[in-house]
């Protein structure tokens, strides 16, 4: 099997997202987080800008949080007054990531990219999570909110992802069983981790 798609869900402050950066260096391979959101825009003629703010607006809607719009592959069509709705913009993204996955090995964070290429016999996902007080710290390192504030923002943060998770697959973000493979951060270590993902890809793809 030679295009191999690593996906990558992540805790806020559990370094998902740097762990994901070491792994697609270390293959050699392109490594995809917003950049997304670009190439769904030049693919649909959308501006950028709505799939920002896109994402902005759904963390403040009560309905979001307790509706489903899960992600069947549709494709809204321009004449359509629903073609520039938050429905089409997540169904563009997932054009993007399906595309990707059937022309490149890559790595992707967040996006919900492992529920989108589920069926996809070349897809291997990972959720990277930590203790509160590990995220803390690291949060702390990079950001100039109080304690309280940043706990705050944490937990605000990893609520949406899940609540955006579940809106859009119907599952819940937290439920190891929707992936090949969880790893905590705050005990292995950055390195570990990278490790960790390189030999289960190399064992499950028998590299």
């Amino acid at each position: 099997m030679e295009k191999i798609v690593i996906t990558i869900a992540r805790q806020y402050g559990s370094g998902g997202k740097t762990i994901g950066q070491m792994v697609a260096d270390e293959l050699g391979i392109p490594f995809y987080n917003r950049d997304i959101l670009r190439m769904a825009s030049d693919d649909s003629g959308i501006n950028e800008n709505l799939f920002i703010e896109a994402d902005e607006k759904l963390k403040g809607t009560t309905l979001f949080r307790i509706s489903k719009s899960v992600y069947e592959g549709e494709l809204i069509p321009p004449e359509s007054e629903d073609f520039v709705s938050n429905r089409n913009l997540f169904n563009y993204q997932a054009k993007v990531i399906k595309k990707l996955a059937e022309t490149e090995s890559c790595v992707i964070v967040g996006r919900c990219a492992d529920f989108i290429l589920r069926n996809y016999p070349n897809m291997m996902s990972v959720f990277v999570h930590a203790d509160s007080q590990f995220c803390l710290a690291r949060a702390m390192e990079r950001n100039s909110m109080t304690i309280r504030e940043m706990e705050k923002f944490i937990n605000k943060t990893d609520k949406y992802r899940g609540e955006y998770y579940r809106h859009y697959t119907g599952q819940d973000w937290w439920d190891a069983r929707h992936y090949d493979l969880c790893i905590d951060s705050g005990k292995l270590g950055f390195e570990k981790c990278k490790k960790e993902i390189l030999s289960y890809r190399k064992n499950r793809f028998d590299l």
